[in-house]
């Protein structure tokens, strides 16, 4: 990223600009009256795409010095651009959300303070409530809310350790578990319920309620660990890792929206404003790095990204108490990472990043392809496998020989 690259050209300048005098505004008018959480959250929203992209263009330089860059191997011009870029974006998220805590709770606040809320409204000194009264606090609420916070914090933290020391995947497979922890003894502490609802099919033989007990601290838990090993499985061409994310914090935003936009007032309300309020702002720091790593990226994500944008999608999934919504929105993460075990699990060898290859002929990337030497050949259940994949149109398999000297099979990442 050269020195006029890093810097906001006067168009970009001044739309930032504006769109930041907008949003403080909207951000001050939400401290009238008992407060607007979700038009707040929606402000510093767009306050945090204007200070995520703002960020990403101006320190893109001082990563390339820090020694955080790398060079992009499916371009003819191999020129080097920052890297770890997600670890803006997950530090602008986290000041975003804090920032917010006076948001979410201001009504509560005011409640609870002297006054008792009624500042507005005329009565006989006699019936005005003075001093605090924190029993009206939310305080479950709040423990919610820090135990996310921690957990999001918590993880960006250990993949910028990863981008900086390169942990082996073996290592660094059960880390996201250990960010859950704060998560899952608010979950048990707060709500606790193991239960889940038995499909219709079932219900004769199991009941209409199946309760998992401690089984289901260990699902949530599994969820904690593949979320954001998943997003980053699938990655290794400009975009895809945000992209996805987007993809997926959209449709999780309108799930929300569906409970909230309800004629009558639904149990699950509270706990999709509680989601609304982190995805939103995920949303403004995920769209101003896609501007940047879109084709032709002029910066990488980093594990850190990855890491930090599965987590936000854990968090709000079992605090907002729809965790299985959310494995159903992963189903391609889940394909991709089935359809990737052979490499993941040293079955076939794998390139660096496990990367398309790159055609510098056509400037198109292919299919990565493993050769099979005479002397090194996959073991039989390993034949196996890779001849009933081929079959299936899930690799291309060549055979060179009699009885297959040479095997190719072509495991696309993404």
């Amino acid at each position: 990223m050269t020195p006029s690259s890093s810097s906001l050209s006067r168009t970009e300048a001044l739309s930032l600009f504006s769109l930041t005098a907008a949003c403080v505004a909207v951000l001050a008018n939400t401290l009238q009256g008992d407060g607007a959480p979700l038009i707040a959250s929606l402000a510093l929203s767009g306050l945090s795409f204007c200070g995520a992209f703002a960020m990403i263009r101006w320190l893109g330089p001082t990563f390339m010095k820090a020694g955080l860059k790398g060079v992009d191997m499916s371009k003819h011009n191999r020129k080097e651009i920052p890297e770890c870029m997600g670890a803006v974006c997950a530090a602008v998220y986290i000041l975003v959300i804090i920032v917010f805590i006076p948001f979410a709770f201001y009504g509560d606040i005011v409640s609870a303070t002297s006054g008792g809320g009624n500042r507005d409204v005329v009565m006989q000194v006699e019936h005005v409530q003075q001093g605090r009264f924190l029993h009206r606090f939310p305080h479950s609420k709040l423990s919610s809310y820090l135990s996310a916070l921690l957990s999001i914090h918590t993880i960006a933290s250990l993949g910028l350790a990863d981008d900086l020391f390169d942990i082996r995947w073996r290592h660094k497979f059960f880390i996201p578990a250990f960010a859950a922890i704060p998560l899952l003894i608010v979950y048990g502490v707060d709500f606790g319920v193991t239960s889940i609802v038995v499909p219709m099919q079932l219900q004769p033989y199991l009941g209409q309620l199946l309760d998992l007990g401690a089984l289901y601290y260990l699902y949530m838990a599994a969820v904690a660990i593949f979320s954001p090993n998943s997003i980053n499985i699938l990655a290794g061409v400009n975009g895809i890792e945000v992209s996805q994310s987007i993809i997926i914090a959209l449709l999780l935003a309108i799930n929300d929206c569906l409970y909230l936009l309800t004629p009558y007032p639904h149990p699950a309300t509270d706990s999709h404003l509680f989601s609304l309020s982190f995805l939103l702002p995920f949303l403004g720091v995920s769209l101003a790095l896609l501007w940047h790593n879109w084709f032709p990226a002029r910066v990488f994500v980093g594990d850190t990204y990855c890491y930090f944008a599965g987590m936000v999608f854990v968090v709000v999934s079992i605090l907002g108490h729809f965790s299985k919504t959310l494995i159903l929105l992963l189903v391609p993460q889940i394909f991709n990472f089935v359809y990737s075990a052979p490499q993941l699990f040293g079955l076939v060898p794998c390139p660096r990043h496990r990367m398309p290859r790159f055609n510098a002929r056509t400037g198109l990337l292919e299919p990565s392809v493993t050769p099979w030497t005479a002397e090194r050949q996959p073991r039989p259940p390993v034949a196996w496998g890779l001849r009933v994949l081929g079959r299936l149109g899930l690799l291309r398999v060549t055979l060179d020989g009699e009885g297959g000297g040479l095997w190719r099979p072509a495991i696309l990442r993404c």
